[in-house]
């Protein structure tokens, strides 16, 4: 595998991650610019504060095919190829975790809305559900409960990502699953936790909205 073509995949990771799902239904379906309203997040819950469920449902479905879809095209390029670094070979799981990584930052940072984007969630669960499904499973059932208990979706985004990478710990030092996922576990539930920084402000405030409290 050469330089150039974990480049261009990470690259091609971004773009896709870049694709602003929850604008571009808001515009086809509402004529709206869902930044304009609410959090001014291109989100999932934004999008269901401002146009509800099914609108909802179906954004946080794409944001999560993003992630799927750049840990496949890792790997589909890279195949059994890797790159040597140093001592280390970097191979298909560590392509697969900078992908991942990229649609994230994609979604967050998108190239196609100036860089006005989502939290990362639900692509950073794309991510998982790619790379290692139960770590997705576990952190999803964690995000369910968490906004079913509490009403906040924040939360549930938080507690979510960090029982993902909580999750991870044990089964990556301990059971032989790759190191390669607790890094994205890591980097990723960090990187999405710190975009929930003013929700964790409001959380501790009171003031944050719960998640069936409609977007202005």
């Amino acid at each position: 595998m050469l330089v150039t073509e974990l480049v261009l995949v990470t690259m091609a990771a971004y773009l896709i991650g870049s694709i602003p799902f929850g604008y571009l239904i808001a515009r086809r379906k509402a004529k709206i610019d869902i930044t304009s309203f609410g959090s001014g997040r291109i989100g999932a819950t934004n999008v269901l504060r401002t146009l509800g469920r099914k609108m909802a449902a179906l954004v946080a479905l794409l944001d999560v095919l993003k992630g799927v879809a750049a840990v496949l095209l890792a790997g589909a390029v890279i195949g059994h190829d890797y790159v040597l670094v140093g001592d280390y070979h970097l191979g298909i799981l560590a392509a697969q975790v900078a992908a991942a990584l990229a649609a994230v930052a994609g979604h967050i940072f998108p190239v196609f809305n100036h860089f006005k984007g989502g939290r990362g969630v639900a692509t950073f669960f794309g991510g998982f559900i790619a790379l290692y499904p139960l770590a997705a499973v576990f952190g999803g059932e964690v995000f369910i409960i968490s906004v079913g208990l509490t009403g906040f979706a924040s939360l549930g985004s938080i507690a979510g990502v960090a029982g993902a990478y909580a999750m991870m710990i044990p089964l990556s030092l301990h059971s032989g699953i790759p190191m390669e996922y607790l890094v994205y576990s890591l980097i990723g539930s960090t990187v999405v936790i710190f975009m929930h920084r003013d929700n964790i402000q409001r959380l501790i405030a009171g003031k944050e909205r719960r998640i069936n409290e409609k977007a202005h």
